[in-house]
């Protein structure tokens, strides 16, 4: 089985748009541990509404939490905390689970685990997704850092939306990391757009 988790370089990058192209490419299933806010229309649900294929399976979340904040203040705030022995891995038949996150890397779940450690602790591989915006450069290369710093294995960088060949090239000659993908901005993505943008990936 193979675990490949899917986080960006901070929030609104594009984590599940990406996730749902890579249910779609691999025909895995998905699984995001912690959902913070819009309980009425989750990322599960929208990446299922957006995968084409009848393989994939989309399993339950660990915690759902009512506020669109970072996981350790919504879940104090609806009165609960978010336990790292409670994020268990569910079990799937597909050969590979896409594990979406929460915001990015150093987001905390509460007051002494991060998402980079829930990364390390499932055994995922980690696919980067970062976006080009003012300081996104700073950003990506500080994800990449503390991925390599803790020697967990990154599969490469995804980016997404408009293009900045000028941020891209930097972004890798300086980390040396591989580019696996580049999605193109999408107003409106459907699931025409996600099978499109399976064929783009290099995973």
């Amino acid at each position: 089985m193979r675990n490949i988790f899917v986080t960006g370089i901070g929030t609104d990058i594009g984590k599940t748009i990406v996730s749902a192209i890579l249910v779609e490419k691999l025909k895995a299933d998905y699984w995001k541990p912690v959902q913070s806010g819009d309980l009425d229309h989750t990322d599960t649900m929208k990446v299922k509404a957006l995968v084409s294929n009848p393989d994939s399976v989309f399993h339950s979340e660990a915690y759902r939490l009512s506020k669109p904040l970072s996981p350790h203040h919504a879940a104090k705030l609806d009165d609960i905390s978010i336990a790292k022995d409670k994020i268990l891995m569910p079990e799937h038949q597909n050969d590979t689970l896409i594990i979406e996150g929460a915001g990015g890397l150093m987001v905390p779940l509460n007051t002494n685990y991060l998402i980079i450690d829930l990364a390390r602790d499932l055994g995922a591989e980690i696919v980067l997704v970062s976006k080009a915006y003012l300081g996104s450069i700073n950003h990506t290369l500080l994800s990449i850092e503390a991925i390599q710093q803790r020697k967990l294995p990154l599969l490469g960088i995804i980016f997404n939306g408009h293009s900045n060949p000028a941020s891209e090239q930097v972004i890798l000659a300086y980390s040396g990391v591989r580019c696996i993908g580049r999605i193109p901005e999408a107003e409106i993505p459907g699931r025409e757009f996600i099978r499109n943008c399976a064929a783009l990936i290099e995973i």
